[in-house]
């Protein structure tokens, strides 16, 4: 008998399972999500409620992240920052993909290199870390830098690429040989977003000569979205996210509510251990003093004179490494002196820009199959904004917007900006009689070219301009080598053009949670609450 109600019950379960809640027919290929995948490099950030600004006093007198109260949304970031060998491996694939000495192709490879001349200063000698800092292995572990925010993003890009492609290959929807036919010149390099809307054009049309194990007969099978196995994009964190996962407050809680405000990732007030291993270290790397980087000789406080390996110190409560020191960190706002928390404080992030798959005269998205689109930085360096195999993209118009209570524009980078000073009436003088407003009218540098073909780079030299802060500018946070202490408080912000790079900024990665907040459900009975 309990064989039998055993069986019965495990038959009406998976039957239950499997036929519609709203209409009672049976769904063909019924799938439950269990659990998001942990993809390479990244660890789990459980999301909540946090006070995100400063609240201890502003010694730079900018005041430019009032407390506020934000929710932030789980979600997954890289453990660590983007090392050199993880960067060169991502050169090494577009040099042999997309050959710099092929004319179609060149300015793919070359504006994807770091800065490596970030070294250099006019009475400094650095040259050793010029030549040797990027490709080095004794530099392999250390974060990349000399990376601008835009090429942050395109490395994010290719990561997320290259993730999903190894994982349909694991699930038998593409064959063992389709990541390598690239790299052998056989076919174009895999994009997800076009494999999921349009995947006969993937591998540059050959999709078909490199199916896997899943292929029935002569028969293409493509995985979908709802098939739960592809993951979200790698991209860089937005601010709120990296403050969040660098404040770790998770160790530092009672029940609901947060026990204090750390001042930096680590619990304690200090930057110095005060555990009986290893007491008296620094628990960052930073600039300790004027002409201070790591301390006295034999007896070395933060363990390096510029950046260090990435795990050298130890990671915070969310289990991130160099959330306060070695270097600061790309994210993806734009900046500006203001966090508005009465439009948003769930997920708060300034910097969208709503785009859509552009529609061919066919009908079809448009996928750029042999296409380069490039583009002139302000600083004159070229670098590739669509690769071959990508969906071209343009921007909303009225019929995505109209009657929207939500959005109404498609670059949403500058709504509802400024604080009292940038409120002002500036102007930019398009005419002497025709001045036009501009809340933020940072220089407009840019570069052309001439009849012959020369790069002419043009200066701003305008008399009208009052801010350093455009569209153009994002945010980057944490102290860094070059750092002293006061900047390795989570909250603080600074800011630099997109299309720049430095000595001391590098980046890590984030990927958004899908599903549940939580991996493990709380159980505890509401009237059972334990310490």
């Amino acid at each position: 008998m309990a064989l039998t109600l055993i069986n019965t019950s495990c038959k009406k379960s998976a039957t239950s399972s499997s036929v519609s809640r709203g209409t009672g027919w049976k769904i063909d290929n019924y799938k439950t999500f269990k659990e998001q995948e942990t993809a390479p490099g990244l660890v789990f950030v459980e999301g909540g409620t946090f006070t995100k600004g400063k609240v201890q006093d502003d010694i730079m007198k900018d005041w430019n992240n009032t407390p506020s109260q934000q929710h932030v949304q789980s979600f997954y970031m890289d453990e660590t920052e983007v090392t050199n060998g993880m960067y060169l491996e991502y050169l090494n694939y577009l040099k042999k993909v997309y050959p710099p000495e092929n004319p179609k192709f060149k300015g793919i490879y070359n504006g994807a290199l770091p800065d490596t001349l970030v070294w250099r200063n006019r009475l400094s000698y650095n040259e050793d870390l010029v030549i040797n800092y990027l490709r080095h292995p004794a530099y392999s572990e250390f974060p990349v830098v000399g990376v601008s925010w835009i090429q942050a993003n395109q490395y994010a890009k290719w990561r997320t690429n290259r993730v999903n492609e190894a994982i349909l290959e694991r699930e038998g929807f593409l064959s063992k040989d389709a990541r390598y036919a690239p790299l052998n010149g056989n076919a174009a390099a895999f994009n997800t977003e076009a494999y999921l809307n349009v995947p006969n054009s993937t591998y540059g049309g050959q999709i078909d000569s490199l199916q896997g194990r899943m292929q029935k007969d002569t028969i293409a099978v493509y995985a979908k979205l709802s098939s739960g196995i592809l993951l979200p994009s790698y991209r860089l964190p937005t601010e709120t996210e990296w403050e969040y996962a660098a404040q770790a407050q998770s160790g530092d809680r009672e029940y609901n509510n947060y026990k204090g405000r750390k001042k930096y990732p680590w619990d304690g007030e200090y930057t110095r251990n005060t555990d009986k291993r290893g007491v008296g270290d620094q628990l960052a790397n930073f600039k300790i003093a004027k002409g201070d980087y790591g301390g006295i000789a034999g007896w070395s406080d933060d363990g390096g004179a510029v950046t260090v390996e990435t795990k050298f110190h130890a990671p915070n409560s969310f289990g991130l490494y160099g959330m306060g020191g070695n270097v600061a960190e790309w994210v993806a706002d734009v900046y500006r002196p203001i966090v508005d928390d009465e439009i948003s404080d769930f997920n708060y992030f300034r910097g969208n820009v709503f785009n859509k798959a552009a529609i061919g005269k066919d009908g079809k998205i448009k996928v750029a199959i042999n296409e380069v689109d490039f583009d002139t930085l302000p600083n004159g360096k070229i670098i590739a904004k669509t690769l071959p195999g990508e969906i071209e993209k343009t921007a909303l118009d009225q019929n995505d917007t109209y009657l929207r209570s939500n959005f109404s524009e498609s670059d949403n980078r500058g709504y509802r900006d400024g604080d009292l000073a940038s409120s002002r009436q500036y102007y930019e003088r398009v005419s002497d009689d025709k001045p036009k407003r501009n809340m933020y009218n940072s220089p407009q540098n840019s570069v052309t070219t001439n009849e012959n073909g020369e790069m002419v780079r043009n200066y701003d030299n305008s008399d009208y301009r009052s801010t350093l802060i455009s569209d153009e500018v994002r945010v980057y946070k944490g102290g860094s080598w070059k750092d002293r202490a006061f900047w390795l408080d989570p909250a603080q912000r600074r800011y630099l053009p997109q299309y720049m790079a430095t000595d001391f900024i590098g980046f890590r990665c984030a990927m958004s949670r899908i599903g549940s907040k939580s991996k493990i459900q709380n159980k505890t009975p509401k009237n059972k609450r334990t310490k």
